[in-house]
């Protein structure tokens, strides 16, 4: 998995390319955990996310809860079918905002 993060206006966008499981989603977790104390408006880009387990399903709802907790918003963005009905399965697409 690769993780890269720009800034946009004010906008932080981190992309995440590769699969997102048991191995990989303490790194994304930790790298999330320090950008959200420098954001108020987080975007994760899953464009070149090829899959996701529910490892990562617990990276993405605890970083909701965090900007949540702070006031801020998170968009998931460019997220690919199969992503997407793993979203639909577990009812993710209740409480994200998914672009």
């Amino acid at each position: 998995m690769d993780i890269s993060s720009t800034r946009v206006d004010d906008n932080l966008v981190v992309s995440v390319s590769g699969r997102l499981n048991t191995s990989t989603a303490p790194e994304l977790d930790n790298e999330l955990e320090s950008l959200i104390a420098e954001t108020e408006h987080l975007v994760i880009d899953f464009a070149d996310l090829a899959y996701i387990s529910s490892a990562g399903l617990r990276v993405v709802l605890s970083t909701q809860k965090a900007m949540n907790r702070k006031g801020g918003t998170l968009v998931i963005r460019n997220v690919k079918p199969e992503i997407m009905e793993v979203f639909e399965m577990t009812g993710f697409v209740d409480f994200l905002t998914i672009e």
